[in-house]
């Protein structure tokens, strides 16, 4: 494996919830990190902790490797254009967002034409996680790539899944773990709707789930936000769950699968989407939706 030591020139585009907690921990480890983002905000405050500003996406890309966590594919496809990933060959960007498989190929083949590697890396925890250094990293690309990645993801993950040698796997891995984890939330509020309609207590009802037959971090966690309707500020939002929820339905038709509760999971997440409270919460408060009584008519 490759080493690589304190100082390291890095670029980091994107610094929402997750992308802030991450660049931090490279800054934190030492590595000299060109940052950029669309609001100054988080900008000037990893500035203040030692990292250094890029004037525009093609600054941050000029690094010997970057690494990206935008928000969708239309975010990815104009922070990561020609344009701005002219310059010198030999460089590597690694895409650490939740990306569409399609749009994943694009990029690759982007990157080849400017003469970058490209990595696709999306990553399995919420913000506290990425805090922490303990994110579950799904990473495609060539065997030499993911080398030169490595040491970088030792400070940002726990452990890294090699699923592929091409990027769009990875992305089609990560959909697949979300599309599991909307429908344990939407369990979740399903049971606890049952209980809670039987004077149940939900908190006492989501710790037993957690406690005995499904331990781990979505009952653990999302079990007491839903019972707690703790919704807010939202780890992940309603809006990128609807997102992810969308992609799980791309892979599916262009494969020329069928998946039976897709069609109940839109309906529920557009419901949560349209509504005045539910909107800008939490993924998990789609729990709400059957929760309350709110689930719309066929």
């Amino acid at each position: 494996m490759m080493s690589l030591g304190a100082g390291e020139q890095i670029g980091f585009l994107g610094l929402g919830t997750m992308g802030r907690e991450m660049a931090g921990r490279l800054v934190a480890a030492g590595h000299d990190v060109v940052i950029w983002n669309r609001s100054p905000e988080p900008v000037a405050q990893l500035v203040a902790a030692g990292a250094s500003a890029a004037d525009s996406p093609a600054d941050a890309l000029a690094a010997p490797i970057s690494f990206s966590m935008l928000a969708n594919d239309a975010a990815a496809d104009e922070v990561l254009s020609a344009a701005h990933l002219a310059g010198e060959p030999g460089r590597l960007h690694v895409a650490m967002a939740s990306l569409s498989p399609a749009a994943a190929e694009q990029l690759a083949e982007r990157h080849a034409e400017a003469g970058v590697a490209y990595l696709a890396a999306p990553v399995l925890g919420r913000f506290t996680v990425a805090a922490a250094g303990e994110l579950n990293i799904i990473a495609a690309g060539a065997a030499a790539d993911l080398e030169r990645a490595a040491p970088f993801f030792e400070i940002l993950g726990k452990r890294v899944w090699t699923v592929g040698t091409e990027p769009r796997i990875a992305n089609v891995v990560k959909a697949a773990v979300n599309y599991t984890i909307i429908h344990a939330l939407q369990a979740i509020g399903e049971s606890v709707a049952l209980v809670e309609a039987n004077d149940v207590d939900a908190g006492l009802f989501t710790e037993l789930l957690s406690s005995t037959l499904f331990p781990g971090p979505v009952y653990s966690g999302y079990g007491a936000i839903i019972a707690e309707r703790r919704y807010r500020p939202p780890g992940f939002t309603m809006a990128l769950g609807s997102k992810d929820l969308g992609l799980a339905e791309a892979i599916a038709a262009e494969a020329g699968l069928r998946l039976p509760t897709a069609p109940v999971l839109r309906r529920v997440f557009d419901a949560a989407l349209a509504s005045e409270d539910l909107g800008d919460v939490d993924w998990s408060g789609i729990a709400e939706i059957t929760r309350q009584g709110r689930f719309p008519a066929a």
